[in-house]
């Protein structure tokens, strides 16, 4: 699936993601993406299941419910478990590994694996490790969240970000089963950055 700019009504094309669905999230439907994206660069998000039974590299208690985040590896997805309903007043960013490149400019184009998990319900609505394919999109044609917990990191960092509902659909997203109020959290490897 192909994402739009948050408050964008262009129609981007949707394509189909498929994956067995873990306990805590739902199998990934098609829906519009936080971001507008072009042309992956060569490169593969890993597909295989998450590591489980270690310690999460972030938790965070919400105004509502918790998440538990573990980063993607080289050979493994990310893990993201959700107390649901789990709802932050302010987007949270947290660096789960960092990165020894470049810091990446609030300009710049990125390619990036991410997993987008809704907080109201704990399910999976958008997962470029599913499809197992990067994406690559400009900071500036994302919604404010994503580019909060991108801009500023180094390349090759793991991160994570709670986004509060103003910093991703303020106004939901309904073929992302994203409703008005629902706070967002993503899992993010940030791989290349140009500017």
């Amino acid at each position: 699936m192909t994402l739009a700019a948050c408050g964008s009504e262009a129609g981007n094309p949707s394509a189909s993601t498929s994956s067995a669905a873990e306990t805590h999230t739902s199998a990934v439907e098609t829906a519009p993406s936080p971001v507008s994206t072009t042309a992956p660069i060569a490169s593969t998000c890993p597909t295989a299941a998450p590591n489980t039974g270690g310690t999460p590299e972030w938790t965070l208690a919400g105004a509502t419910g918790n998440v538990a985040v573990t980063g993607s590896t080289d050979t493994a997805a990310p893990d993201v478990k959700v107390g649901a309903p789990f709802s932050v007043t302010e987007t949270q960013v947290h660096t789960l590994v960092p990165g020894d490149g470049p810091v990446v400019a609030d300009t710049a184009t990125v390619s990036v694996c991410y997993m987008g998990v809704n907080g109201r319900d704990g399910n999976v609505f958008d997962s470029s490790y599913q499809r197992g394919e990067p994406v690559q999109f400009p900071l500036d044609g994302v919604v404010s969240g994503f580019k909060k917990a991108i801009a500023g990191q180094k390349i090759g960092s793991t991160v994570a970000v709670a986004m509060t509902p103003a910093d991703g659909y303020p106004e939901g997203e309904p073929r992302a089963g994203i409703q008005k109020g629902d706070t967002l959290v993503f899992a993010i490897k940030i791989l290349d950055a140009t500017t």
